[in-house]
Parts: C-alpha cells; structure tokens; sequence
C-alpha cells in the first residue's frame, strides 16, 4: 500500500465534475479520482477547516463513533474495477477491528476527520496513477526534460501518450481536458 495526502479537489467537466487528488508521500505518482459535489464540498471544508453550523453526514459520522469509543485507523483505496475506484474504511472499536466497504470520498472524508492515514493498493496506483511534472521553467515556459519527452512521444505506447497528455494538461490546470484524457485513458485500459 502506497501512503498518499490529499492535494486538492476541484471541479471539472463545464461544473458537473469533482475531481480529488491523491499524491503519494514517497512516490511521485498521483491519483485523480472523480467524486460527487456533496463529497467535495465536506472534503474541502475539512480539509480548509472551515466550521459548518450543523454537522454533515461525515461529521455525524464522526460523532456517533466517538461516542461508541472507535476510530478509524486508515483509509485505502483498495481496487479499481470497470473505472469504478473501491475504498474500505478499516475501524477500531474497542478491541475489534471492523472492514468497510465505502466509497473512496467516503472513506477520504472520514479519513480527514479521524486524521487517518490514506493509503492506495499499489496495482490501483500503477494502473491509474499519473506523474505530475514539477512546475516548468519560468524564463521560458520550456525545460530539457519536455523537448526529450516530445522526441520520445512517438515511440510511446497511445496509453503513455495520453498519460503525458494529462499529466500536461493537470499541470497547467486545464482540469476539463484532463477529465477528458482520464476518461480515454480508463476506455483503453479496460478495453484491453
């Protein structure tokens, strides 16, 4: 299992999409998951700390497993079946350790709330992680690792092109095209 830290959720697709990223803490991959608005907006409140007047589902969660005396120890993102992401939230109460399925911004949600770790099965991250480049020289908007990069791309698989594509795209935030490339990605790769 790769240990990861949520980097950010946002919104793609013309607004009908939440994307949250997962990056590795010793790994330089990331992992995009897409996710539901009510899911995104209780991440990105805690994750910002930013109190809501009633608690949430997440937070009622929370405090009904508080006041049974559990935790949750960790989060992980266990499988990825037909472009579907599959997580389990591993529980602590009492002296019994209890495995649930959930949705992965499920899981990540309570994750933050318990200040679990989150972790990511190393075949999920092989097959849909991706490599977000560091920020490219500002001087000339160009470095030595993109020209190579370019040369190659011709003697690259049509799955490690578009992976390049995305990872370009993520970087210069053009989160619409990136969906778009993660969705043709998830097509070729299942398709095989």
């Amino acid at each position: 299992m790769i240990r990861v830290e949520v980097i950010n959720t946002f919104l793609v697709n013309m607004g009908k999409e939440f994307v949250i990223l997962l990056r590795g803490t010793d790994d330089e991959r990331t992992l995009p998951i897409s996710i539901g608005q009510l899911e995104a907006q209780s991440i990105a409140l805690q994750l910002n700390e930013i109190p809501f007047p009633r608690p949430l589902t997440h937070d009622l969660f929370k405090n009904v497993l508080d006041e049974l005396g559990g935790t949750v120890l960790r989060t992980e993102i266990c499988a990825l079946k037909n472009e579907t992401f599959f997580a389990r939230l591993v529980l602590q109460i009492g002296d019994k350790t209890i495995d649930i399925d959930a949705r992965p911004s499920d899981a990540i949600a309570m994750a933050l709330r318990f200040s679990a770790p989150v972790l990511v099965d190393e075949e999920v991250m092989e097959e849909a992680g991706i490599v977000i480049p560091e920020a490219e020289d500002k001087n000339t908007g160009i470095d030595s690792e993109s020209l190579e990069s370019n040369e190659k791309l011709s003697e690259m698989t049509p799955v490690e092109q578009l992976r390049q594509k995305l990872t370009t795209a993520i970087t210069e935030e053009r989160y619409e095209d990136a969906a778009k490339l993660r969705d043709e990605i998830n097509k070729l790769t299942t398709s095989n």
